[in-house]
C-alpha cells in the first residue's frame, strides 16, 4: 500500500474515533438534512428533486432539547425538506429547499427555506483525497421550530475511496446572521459516512452527525448532540436513489432515536453552460 494511503487511513480512523467521543465531536445539527455530501456534484444540465424526511420516534418532551431549536418538543416531530438542485457545470451545482415540519398532534407547517451552492475541486483522483466545498444560507420562518432567523453555513467536503469502501467527511462551520446568537461567533459540527459499495441497488453504510455548539465555548458534553446512523442506500431504475436509516443518540442531549428516509430523482433537462475545462480546478 502506498505511504499516502496508509497515512490517509490512519488519519480517518483517528477522526472517526474522535467523532464518537462525546466531548470531541461537531457544529449545530440541521435536523432537516441528515445527509453526508460526496465530492462529486450533480452532472451538468441535470435536475434533481430530493425529499429529505426524518421523524423523531423517541425524543424529548420539552422545547430546546434534542433536535428542537425552538419551543416545540422534538418527540414525534416529523420533518421534510424538498430540494431542487441543478448542475450548472461539471463542478458546480446550486439548490433551493423548502423545509416543513409536523409537530406531534399538529398539521404540517412551512418552517423556512434554504439556498446553497456546492462544488468540487480538481478531477477525482488528482489529490490524495478528493475535495469539495459547500456554502448555504438558511432562513427559519417560524421561531417555534428555530429562533435563529438567518444562518450562514460553510463546509469543506472530503472523500476517499479505499477499495470497495467510500469514506466521506463534512466538517460544518455555521454563523447566525440574524437571531439571538448573532454575536456568538461560529458553531462547529460534522456529518460523516463510511459506505461499502456492495451492489448498485443496495449498499450498507454508517453515518455520523453531531454538534458541539460554539467553537470557542462548546456546550457541556452531556448537552451536545452526537448520532450514529446505520443506513442502506442504492440506485433504482428510472433515476431514483434512496438512503434509509435509523439514528441513535450517543449523549443525553441527543434525541434517543430518529428514523430518516431520503429519496432522489435525477433527470437531464439541458445544459446552460459549456463543459468544464479538463485542466480547470474550480469551474
Amino acid at each position: 500500500m502506498k505511504p499516502y494511503l496508509r497515512l490517509t487511513i490512519f488519519a480517518l480512523l483517528i477522526l472517526f474515533a474522535a467523532l464518537l467521543r462525546p466531548r470531541a465531536s461537531s457544529a449545530q445539527l440541521d435536523p432537516w438534512e441528515f445527509e453526508v455530501y460526496p465530492y462529486q456534484t450533480l452532472g451538468r444540465g441535470t435536475v434533481e428533486l430530493e425529499s429529505l424526511n426524518s421523524v423523531v420516534t423517541k425524543g424529548h418532551g420539552s422545547g430546546g432539547d434534542g433536535t428542537s431549536a425552538g419551543t416545540l418538543p422534538s418527540q414525534a416531530m416529523w420533518r421534510t425538506a424538498f430540494e431542487l438542485t441543478y448542475g450548472l457545470t461539471d463542478r458546480i451545482e446550486t439548490a433551493a429547499y423548502l423545509t416543513l415540519a409536523k409537530p406531534s398532534g399538529r398539521d404540517l407547517q412551512l418552517a423556512g427555506s434554504k439556498f446553497r451552492v456546492r462544488g468540487s475541486l480538481f478531477d477525482q483522483g488528482q489529490l490524495p483525497v478528493d475535495l469539495g466545498w459547500y456554502v448555504e444560507l438558511e432562513y427559519h420562518r417560524v421561531p417555534r421550530f428555530d429562533d435563529q432567523k438567518l444562518e450562514l453555513e460553510f463546509k469543506p467536503i472530503i472523500e476517499k475511496d479505499l477499495g470497495s469502501f467510500s469514506l466521506m467527511f463534512n466538517p460544518i462551520f455555521e454563523k447566525v446572521l440574524v437571531g439571538p446568537d448573532k454575536n456568538k461567533g461560529f458553531e462547529f459540527g460534522y456529518a460523516a459516512g463510511i459506505y461499502y459499495r456492495w451492489m448498485r441497488s443496495l449498499s450498507p453504510g454508517i453515518e455520523f452527525y453531531g454538534g458541539i455548539g460554539n467553537i470557542r465555548h462548546p456546550d457541556p458534553s452531556k448537552e451536545q448532540q452526537h448520532y450514529i446512523f446505520p443506513v442502506i442506500r442504492g440506485e433504482l431504475p428510472h433515476g431514483f436513489e434512496y438512503n434509509i436509516g435509523a439514528g441513535f443518540g450517543l449523549t443525553p442531549g441527543s434525541d434517543p432515536v430518529i428514523v430518516k428516509f431520503n429519496l432522489e430523482l435525477e433527470k437531464f433537462v439541458g445544459a446552460l453552460f459549456s463543459p468544464s475545462s479538463g485542466m480547470g480546478w474550480f469551474f
